[in-house]
């Protein structure tokens, strides 16, 4: 488990085998497959070692293709696509037991002007006004709760409802959650920490979106990623708190779709999160 930033940072950091090719460890945890935000921050950071300094990374797009096996190391390979004037483009493949299980295409760019625009952020609580996200799921009789809570002990959650329970109704829009998040510690001033640390978290919860209009949850449900992908918009610190406002606008065929907008507590629109699942009903 990563039970502070520290122990975060050191998950993600990566060991360099040889060129474009690099071993990510496991942690400490119960849970019989890799938490899917982990695989995800570890080839972002194996993507990000083999790209010039100049350039930022701006979006990945990913597949999860088997579970990860918590007992043995992750081997990322990193193929070079592309590299341009603004924009650079690299392939990341994670691989266990000689087979691939995740891969991850990230776009790099430049630092350049351009025009500038946002959607506005919801009117919502604070954090502390939220609920811790790991009491509410042992409130629920959720048996994952404590597993969860290992996994996430270097992140704060603050859970401030669901469309269900605790936000205002919108007809538009079914299956909506929020919370807050950040990691629990400082970090340091390095913004690839921040981007990968809230790659790592941007896992969290966001499956749990496509069940909110819905009453159930696991076990009567099978839940699995199928697909992570993360707009970074502009900088921001992954240790101060940001809004995790999550919809689901479909659910269907035993897949859903949740999509997340994240603010800095400013109001500031920093990034963009999409996803589908499994939501399979277990008979």
């Amino acid at each position: 488990m990563a039970a502070s930033a520290h122990d975060l940072v050191s998950l993600l950091d990566l060991e360099d085998l040889d060129v474009d090719l690099f071993r990510g460890r496991q942690a400490d945890t119960d849970r019989q497959r890799v938490f899917g935000g982990q695989v995800a921050a570890q080839a972002l950071i194996a993507g990000v070692r083999t790209v010039e300094p100049a350039y930022g990374v701006h979006s990945l797009h990913s597949y999860f293709l088997l579970p990860g096996d918590t007992a043995v190391p992750i081997i990322y390979d990193v193929e070079r696509i592309r590299d341009g004037k603004s924009f650079a483009t690299r392939r990341v493949v994670a691989r266990q037991h000689g087979r691939p299980i995740y891969y991850l295409t990230a776009s790099f760019q430049r630092e350049q002007a351009g025009l500038e625009h946002q959607d506005v952020m919801p009117d919502v609580p604070g954090p502390e006004q939220g609920v811790d996200l790991v009491d509410l799921m042992r409130a629920g009789g959720d048996a994952d709760a404590d597993a969860l809570a290992k996994e996430w002990a270097g992140l704060e959650a603050r859970h401030l409802g669901t469309s269900r329970r605790g936000l205002p109704e919108d007809p538009a829009h079914p299956a909506r959650a929020r919370m807050w998040i950040r990691i629990k510690d400082r970090l340091s001033d390095d913004p690839v920490e921040h981007l990968a640390a809230f790659t790592y978290a941007s896992d969290m919860s966001l499956l749990g979106a496509t069940l909110a209009a819905h009453d159930v949850r696991p076990p009567k449900i099978q839940m699995a990623s199928l697909d992570h992908t993360v707009w970074f918009h502009r900088p921001f610190r992954a240790d101060e708190w940001w809004l995790y406002d999550q919809a689901s606008p479909s659910a269907s065929g035993g897949r859903g779709l949740a999509l997340g907008r994240i603010f800095t507590q400013d109001g500031t629109l920093v990034a963009t999160v999409a996803q589908e699942g499994l939501i399979r009903p277990v008979a």
